[in-house]
């Protein structure tokens, strides 16, 4: 440990991203990618942007790609914050909304980044217990709190809560922001964002990276009420004042524009999935309903770590969390159907 570093970074447990291996002929089922391309039109806008322009500085209000999102939703631009990827907003929602004297309350299975930002900030946090089958109980939030944040559908259960169970946390939560963090559901939820209007509380936080198959370019947004968002500029202002550069709001807006695209690729990743669960199930694994583009799985005789690891052997690379009530789970994204095929086809073999 070294002698230079200051209090908050000693005691700071990093977020540890999933595997990115640099191997040939793999099949990469583990960091819930889209296994499709972005969008034609996405490609050739970044290309376009590419030129002389990017000597200068991009513009730090990222306005076309706020108007583009605003439009997408049926919001104003007023209501729309941009950052580098889900996760950069997300440190802005915890710095700039989340850190209060009370503790913020996340699910106790979740997405393991919102620790590592209570930590980063010095944010005190509760976790609340999933239920017995990995559903988020909304009861459980009616209690004093700084705040709630949480996937919808949740990682790395795959599980979505209806907007009437949002609902009634927001009502029973009127003075504390309720974050919604939607990077999932475009693979078989229904956003919260048509709740912004009656709920000043509610944030709604969505990525490019999934749905949209832009992880490469880091992009993500924020939507709520003009008084939530500008906060989270305040936040931005203070510590990156042009966050976007002009490649990443090109391709972002061209790929909203293309509407086609979009239905296309996550209507083929929810076929696949299905097709995924039924072949899980028949090899005798109890899959967790999943709104997701990854499914979480256990098979009841045979041990989740050991299977990772004969996967790999085989050139196929899922995601196992050794962490209490989920260390016999796999969490494995949604391919395309020949490497779902394979996956399977892999499975029946180490199962024997």
């Amino acid at each position: 440990m070294s002698r230079f570093w200051s209090d908050v970074v000693k005691g700071l447990t990093p977020y540890v991203p999933g595997e990115q291996p640099k191997l040939a002929n793999l099949i990469k089922l583990n960091t819930n990618e889209n296994p499709y391309g972005p969008s034609p039109r996405a490609l050739e806008a970044i290309r376009a942007a590419a030129d002389e322009s990017l000597k200068l500085y991009p513009d730090p209000n990222a306005d076309a790609l706020k108007r583009a999102v605003a439009g997408l939703h049926g919001l104003t631009p007023q209501q729309v914050f941009v950052g580098n990827g889900s996760d950069e907003v997300l440190a802005h929602v915890f710095l700039g909304l989340l850190k209060h004297e009370r503790p913020v309350l996340f699910p106790d299975i979740s997405y393991s980044f919102y620790p590592v930002y209570c930590g980063l900030y010095q944010i005190d946090y509760e976790t609340v217990a999933l239920d017995d089958d990995f559903s988020i109980r909304g009861s459980d939030y009616a209690r004093p709190n700084g705040g709630i944040v949480f996937p919808n559908p949740n990682a790395p259960t795959g599980r979505m809560l209806s907007l009437d169970e949002i609902g009634d946390i927001l009502r029973a939560n009127p003075d504390s922001v309720v974050v919604i963090d939607e990077a999932y559901v475009d693979f078989g939820g229904e956003s919260a964002i048509p709740l912004i209007a009656d709920h000043p509380n509610l944030l709604v936080v969505h990525t490019f990276s999934k749905s949209r198959s832009l992880a490469g370019l880091r992009v993500g947004f924020a939507v709520g009420q003009p008084e939530l968002i500008e906060a989270l500029e305040r936040v931005k202002n203070s510590f990156n004042s042009y966050p976007l550069d002009r490649l990443a709001i090109a391709g972002a807006v061209a790929a909203i524009e293309d509407r086609e695209h979009f239905e296309t690729t996550r209507r083929a990743v929810i076929a696949t999935r299905e097709t995924l669960v039924a072949d899980l199930s028949a090899l005798g694994f109890e899959v967790i309903p999943s709104a997701a583009n990854f499914v979480f799985a256990r098979h009841p005789l045979h041990d989740a770590e050991k299977s990772a690891l004969a996967l790999r052997q085989r050139s196929i690379i899922v995601r196992h969390f050794k962490a209490p009530r989920i260390d016999q789970f796999l969490r494995i994204t949604v391919g395309t159907d020949a490497q779902c095929e394979a996956l399977i086809a892999a499975l029946t073999e180490i199962l024997g």
